[in-house]
């Protein structure tokens, strides 16, 4: 008998595949974070794999900051249409008034460190006892700590110091009254793992991920997006410059880098070149202190 031997993204494509289905049999409200961004559109791809021919067993629930790139946005809301997923927004802007939040001030005043109250309101909300991420090992030295079942105690609260053994595959979704599980299917891949899977599957991307000219401010050798959300000042200077976007989260929060990739093949081109994470290359809120995203993380952060 003939056996075919899985290349390596068919083996994350499997080890990914798996997780979704211990998702589905371990847990019962279960839900997917889903922004329009790469990793999280790489997930529900994932899992429309994994169910096929039944649609996903769990809605789609964005966290809106209210300072997203369109791009992201109009994305999000035509890809979950496409499939016929229910897609839930919850809104930052709408917890800061209920909760009469104080907004950050600044320069790039970033709602990201709110956004966990929004998180942590929108579980309690629809009793969601696991929710389904796009975050891997390869981002950022705290992601690197989480295992793929990532327990949150009633608080929402995450300690790296109890992380639960995942030995041959077995994994522990067990979790009593009022906590939830972070579950990362992906952990395993790399950016460059992410692309080369985007082309052998032909997904779509928004266009935000394509080089494309926009203008910028170049800040501490960052080129950040003019918008409505960042403060000019007079000695700001508005560059056009052709750009894309490696990780897409903010607009306060998150650089281009400059680019002529407009093709996925030239994507991973310069992805295969590059000797720094997409995140310590062009998230501002990753900078903040040395445990930025550790600590965001503890208090209940994706």
């Amino acid at each position: 008998m003939i056996t075919h031997k899985l290349d390596y993204l068919e083996q994350l494509e499997a080890e990914s595949i798996y997780i979704m289905r211990e998702i589905a049999a371990q847990f019962e409200k279960p839900a997917l974070l889903f922004s329009g961004g790469k990793d999280s559109i790489t997930l529900v791809h994932l899992a429309k794999k994994a169910f096929a021919p039944m649609k996903i067993p769990f809605p789609l629930v964005h966290i809106d900051t209210g300072h997203n790139f369109p791009e992201a946005l109009q994305f999000r809301d035509y890809y979950a249409e496409s499939i016929s997923a229910e897609l839930i927004v919850r809104k930052v802007e709408d917890t800061i008034k209920t909760k009469n939040l104080t907004e950050p001030k600044g320069k790039f005043a970033s709602r990201n460190w709110l956004q966990t109250h929004t998180l942590l309101e929108t579980i309690e909300e629809f009793q969601f006892d696991a929710c389904i991420g796009g975050a891997r090992r390869d981002e950022e030295k705290a992601r690197a700590k989480e295992r793929f079942f990532s327990v949150r105690d009633e608080f929402g609260q995450w300690d790296p110091k109890l992380q639960r053994p995942e030995l041959w595959n077995i994994y522990n979704g067990r979790i009593n009254k009022g906590e939830n599980i972070r579950v990362f299917p992906i952990s395993n891949w790399t950016e460059l793992d992410v692309w080369n899977y985007i082309k052998k599957e032909n997904i779509q991307l928004p266009s935000i991920y394509f080089a494309h000219n926009r203008d910028v401010i170049k800040y501490d050798e960052q080129l950040i997006a003019v918008s409505d959300f960042i403060q000019i000042d007079e000695n700001d200077e508005i560059l056009n410059k052709k750009v894309r976007y490696r990780t897409v989260g903010d607009m306060t929060c998150t650089a281009a880098v400059e680019s002529a990739a407009e093709t996925l093949d030239e994507v991973i081109t310069e992805i295969t070149a590059s000797k720094i994470s997409e995140r310590g290359e062009t998230r501002i809120d990753d900078k903040v202190t040395e445990a930025a995203m550790e600590d965001r993380k503890k208090g209940g952060y994706f």
